[in-house]
């Protein structure tokens, strides 16, 4: 039976793996750039990350100090049952998650300079929402560290500059980052729409598996070629030198207006921390990213 306090208690479950444990994809993705390092600097730092992220869920501990800006991710489908109630379910959650994991509180009012101290505020948690058909609610919590996101930047291009300007400005905005977002990363790339689209598309290419290729192969091949790119700069993992700089490259994309060419660029840390989780009709419970 589908209730509030099962829809909480996954979501408290989804915040806990996503903090303590990264998704395999991320983890297989270290290893192979550990064993593929050959700057000795590089390959120490790659080694203290998995000997971190080993602690981390060897303990239950959170993975980094900063927990994170909070967001959410839902598919559900129109006929699952009370879609209204939800999010005030899913702020019960996090101020749970809050104490109980716990998570660093992140969410400061940015007139007063308040802390909530509860990780919740006026639109955060972020709740993106896509109804589709069904009855069955998809979760994905994705907390966002905030050293890789004061890197993330847009820019409204001309037309005329075409993709060639814009991996001039990926490569640009990695070197001006440096080792600030804490690489290596994995970047996500929105292309088209307005200014909001292309950056919620950089954002929802940070939830894509590492392991699995685009299905367009114009988009694939963009991809490589930028995470090729981005890896020839040398900055590698926390900014100190290196091979790997980004573990991957991720490519969103929307139609635009003819006279507009957004382009946003979003980093997201080592600790590319995501957890979904599928409820059905029924209110069974599949844990994708990390079975329990």
């Amino acid at each position: 039976m589908i209730t509030n306090v099962l829809i909480e208690e996954v979501v408290v479950n989804l915040l806990r793996q996503s903090v303590t444990r990264l998704p395999g994809d991320v983890k297989t993705a270290l290893k192979k750039a550990y064993n593929n390092e050959k700057n000795p600097i590089g390959k120490t730092h790659l080694k203290v990350i998995l000997e971190n992220i080993e602690m981390a869920e060897k303990t239950s501990t959170p993975m980094c100090q900063d927990t994170g800006i909070i967001s959410f991710y839902l598919e559900a489908g129109s006929k699952f049952r009370d879609l209204h109630k939800i999010e005030d379910v899913i702020r019960k959650a996090v101020r749970r998650a809050t104490k109980e994991i716990p998570l660093r509180p992140n969410a400061v009012d940015p007139f007063t300079q308040k802390n909530t101290a509860d990780n919740i505020g006026r639109h955060i948690p972020y709740i993106h929402w896509k109804i589709l058909k069904g009855n069955f609610l998809k979760i994905t919590a994705f907390p966002k560290g905030c050293g890789s996101e004061n890197m993330c930047a847009l820019r409204m291009m001309t037309p005329r500059d075409g993709l060639k300007s814009v991996k001039e400005f990926i490569i640009d905005r990695v070197i001006e980052a440096g080792g600030m977002p804490c690489p290596p990363t994995i970047i996500g790339v929105g292309i088209g729409g307005g200014s909001n689209i292309a950056m919620e598309l950089a954002k929802q290419a940070l939830l894509k598996p590492l392991d699995q290729m685009n299905p367009d192969e114009r988009i694939a091949r963009f991809e490589r070629e930028l995470c090729e790119d981005v890896n020839k700069t040398g900055i590698g993992p926390m900014g100190l030198g290196g091979d790997t700089t980004a573990l991957a490259v991720k490519v969103e994309y929307a139609h635009r207006h003819p006279a507009s060419y957004p382009v946003a660029v979003a980093f997201q840390c080592w600790a590319a921390r995501r957890a979904t989780a599928i409820i059905d009709e029924k209110g069974k419970i599949e844990y994708i990213t990390n079975n329990l």
